[in-house]
């Protein structure tokens, strides 16, 4: 079949913009590193998670007070053990102390148990609405944000940096709280028991501030480097499963192999670092409760040698010095982890701060149902700065007529349909629908008046049915199947093992790739859309597929403003008019008649696509003759075919 232009013209619009833009359509230098979002900034999302959650905190809260009061009893027994019972041989007290003792051991464990429960599941459901709200998030950003970011970085983006908030709202933040609680309660009665050996050991401890502000200082920058090369390799790594048969291919493995490995040992070296930091806080607080044990061991025993205390008054100290160092060493781990927390809200922070497509929606006018004339006036746009690809160009499209570009490859046309498609915003001039401003009506009223065929159609992993019904979750069966049916998709569809509720694989892998294209063209016919764009949507059918699916296009192209970007002549020369965009401008237009009449660039084209198609069949040493004469005759035979248009608005010849 020939083809106008040169290879790559109609790539899929997803691809067109390499350099991204932040919001809808503004200019970003992809170089420029991004800055952490400030503390406050951070801090303030920690305060929205807790109070969402203050409730469940608040009787956690309860419940640990509970547990660690409880937990008091058992070490304030022994004083009276030793003292009354075996000391002064009071015998009946002996009863009393076991039963409260397993009293208050059996309500540790009632409280423990219950703190898992509200706790635990209060910090799951705090993670799953936080992965909700940073997918919602990031669904709404523009096409330019994804043009500049990996799969694989995203998803760590949602799934595992979010994870981080269980030290937040479940145990961390409360065991923190309770942890204070139980070492001020020892604290006291520490100052009961013996004030001078309370002093001596606050003195010691008091150096546990500065191995706190060690590790949210230094841990928390290691964290945070985590996450993000956990999230490059994890998006490389997606992208080298995804590509697998390109890898196969060229025998790429053991390069993609070597890649990973780089990934993974740089994750290496930040875990090893992180295991030094965690290790270098373990073996100071172990120094410290070894120095606050030798100055106990030394001046207790001599208070007990001297008479100033009792053995029972010296064994309870030390058990209630366990319970004061025990949550202060409990805190610095536990600090740790949420520095870790506050690392994942960093990054979190960090994409919710991107602006969505369709921010400052709610503001606009709502845009009612179009009869779909579309204008572009003056319109510029750049995907980096400084570095313009469309140019001032200004074209009106009536309602329900065809126009079709053409040019060489990155010349702007995959741009302009994107610009169409308010993938992006242009960067000045403007974009009209019925008259009304792009910019200043609803993104989603005008998406929903809108169908899509790209060269490279994506298909979720579901079944033919589900990929179809996509564009209208709630059409019926009948509706499905007609849509079907006008795509052509019943003659292979019949052929599979469960018909259309056949599971099409991840990115359609079980279907060819014109299968693939018919479910896409049969889902774009489901939408009933009043603006259509094609980009090279038969681009993948053989001749006879592709002659069959005609006739139901033609049908669905009646009467709605369709875009095409093509190479097929059937698709070209009957739509109702030609624009050749090079180099970001429109150098011609018209009707195809009109353009080849004129000889410029689309007579070049036109003429070069011939003579090259003509030259693939041509034996060595036959004529270069061969070359003139092939545009008329190709042309002639096109005319003898009668192929219906693939945009059937256009008037016949």
């Amino acid at each position: 079949m020939p083809r106008l232009g040169i290879p790559g013209a109609g790539r899929s619009l997803a691809r067109e913009g390499r350099r991204g833009t932040k919001g809808a359509g503004a200019a970003e230098d992809p170089g420029k590193k991004k800055k952490a979002p400030p503390l406050s900034a951070v801090l303030k999302d920690a305060r929205e998670l807790l109070a969402a959650r203050k409730g469940r905190l608040a009787l956690g809260l309860a419940l640990l007070l509970v547990n660690r009061i409880s937990g008091l009893v058992l070490p304030g027994t022994t004083k009276f053990l030793l003292d009354e019972v075996i000391a002064k041989g009071h015998r009946q007290l002996l009863g009393r102390l076991v039963l409260i003792s397993g009293a208050a051991t059996l309500i540790q464990a009632v409280t423990s148990y219950a703190l898992s429960q509200v706790l635990g599941k209060a910090a799951q459901r705090s993670i799953t609405e936080m992965r909700r709200a940073v997918q919602r998030h990031v669904g709404r950003l523009s096409v330019s944000f994804f043009d500049q970011n990996k799969v694989g970085a995203l998803l760590s983006r949602v799934m595992t940096d979010a994870e981080g908030i269980r030290n937040l709202v479940g145990t961390g933040l409360v065991e923190v709280v309770g942890g204070l609680v139980t070492a001020v309660l020892a604290l006291g009665i520490l100052f009961y028991l013996n004030a001078k050996l309370t002093f001596v050991a606050l003195g010691v401890l008091s150096l546990f501030a500065g191995v706190l502000l060690y590790a949210f200082k230094t841990l928390r920058p290691l964290f945070r480097e985590r996450s993000k090369i956990n999230a490059e390799v994890s998006g490389r790594l997606t992208e080298s499963l995804s590509g697998i048969r390109v890898v196969k291919a060229y025998r790429a493995e053991r390069r993609e192999a070597l890649t990973f490995t780089k990934g993974a040992h740089r994750l290496f070296r930040n875990v090893a670092n992180t295991m030094t930091g965690f290790a270098a806080v373990g073996a100071f607080s172990t120094l410290l409760l070894g120095l606050v044990g030798v100055a106990i061991l030394w001046i207790g025993a001599h208070d007990v040698l001297a008479g100033r205390m009792t053995i029972g008054s010296f064994f309870s100290f030390t058990l209630y010095l366990g319970l004061l160092v025990g949550p202060v060493v409990q805190i610095v781990s536990i600090g740790s982890q949420i520095t870790e927390a506050f690392a994942g809200l960093e990054r979190i922070r960090e994409i919710r701060n991107e602006l969505t497509e369709d921010e400052g929606d709610a503001g606009r006018e709502r845009l009612p149902a179009i009869e779909g004339r579309v204008e572009f006036r003056d319109v510029h746009f750049e995907y980096e700065t400084g570095v313009p690809v469309i140019r001032g160009v200004s074209f009106v499209v009536p309602p329900g007529t065809s126009v079709a570009l053409v040019g060489s490859s990155g010349s702007g046309k995959s741009t302009l349909i994107g610009l169409a498609a308010a993938f992006y915003r242009p960067t000045s001039g403007q974009i009209l629908v019925d008259g009304r401003d792009l910019a200043r009506v609803r993104l989603a009223d005008y998406r929903s008046q809108l169908g899509v065929v790209l060269q490279d159609n994506f298909l979720f992993d579901g079944t033919v049915f589900e990929n179809i019904a996509f564009a209208r979750p709630d059409a019926s069966d009948a509706d499905v199947r007609r849509a079907a049916g006008i795509a052509c998709c019943d003659d292979f569809v019949s052929k599979l093992p469960d018909g259309y509720q056949t599971v099409v694989g991840e990115r359609g892998v079980k279907l060819s790739g014109g299968q693939r294209q018919r479910v896409a063209i049969a889902r774009a016919i489901l939408a009933d859309p009043r603006i259509l764009i094609l980009d090279e949507a038969t681009s993948s059918l053989d001749s006879e597929s592709e002659a069959a699916i005609q006739q139901g296009l033609a049908a669905l192209m009646k009467g709605r403003t369709t875009f095409v970007i093509a190479h097929r002549l059937s698709t070209i020369r009957r739509a109702d008019t030609i624009l050749v965009v090079e180099g970001g401008l429109i150098v011609e237009r018209g009707r195809h008649e009109e353009l080849l009449a004129r000889g410029g660039r689309y007579a070049e084209l036109y003429n070069r696509q011939y003579g090259l198609e003509a030259n693939l069949f041509r034996n060595p040493g036959e004529s270069g003759e061969v070359r003139e004469e092939a545009a008329p005759a190709a042309a002639a035979a096109d005319a003898r075919i009668g192929r219906l248009p693939l945009v059937g608005a256009g008037p016949t010849e």
